[in-house]
């Protein structure tokens, strides 16, 4: 039996309320603070739904939208988009929340590529995903056009 699971199985989210030591240069949220955050967040995503180590294959579209500050809350959202054999895609959304009314501003976007692992480190079957509504199955589409992506820019060289 194939085993599977749904998107809302294995969604994260996280909150960082942004300090002094989080900050760059410039006064703003250090990129490098926010990627590992969202490496994390797609590690978690990917160990729910494999229920096996992961690791980090590579990253597309980060993309920076806006700048987070001192003392603002971070909210990091991530889901799974697409599985394939071996590996998944793994969508992770960054948002500053407003104190005063709760409401939420994208700054950031990120789609990471998640291989499962074995007990021996190589890789393994990744369980196949549900997709339960258009939303996802829009997802999953838009996914495998990033795929695709991925796969000629290996066999250029990029």
């Amino acid at each position: 039996m194939t085993e599977e699971r749904k998107v809302s199985d294995s969604i994260v989210e996280t909150v960082h309320l942004i300090r002094p030591n989080h900050m760059n240069a410039a006064g703003r949220l250090f990129g490098g603070m926010l990627m590992q955050w969202l490496d994390e967040v797609a590690g978690l995503v990917a160990k729910r739904h494999t229920r096996s180590n992961v690791i980090t294959a590579s990253v597309d579209n980060l993309r920076f939208i806006h700048g987070a500050y001192d003392g603002e809350m971070v909210v990091i959202i991530g889901k799974a988009t697409y599985v394939g054999n071996t590996s998944m895609e793994v969508r992770v959304d960054t948002y500053v929340e407003n104190l005063k009314d709760g409401m939420r501003h994208p700054i950031n976007r990120a789609y990471f590529t998640m291989v499962a692992l074995d007990e021996n480190d190589r890789p393994k079957r990744v369980p196949r995903l549900i997709l339960e509504t258009e939303a996802e199955k829009g997802e999953w589409e838009a996914a495998e056009k990033r795929r695709q992506m991925r796969m000629q820019r290996k066999a250029e060289g990029f």
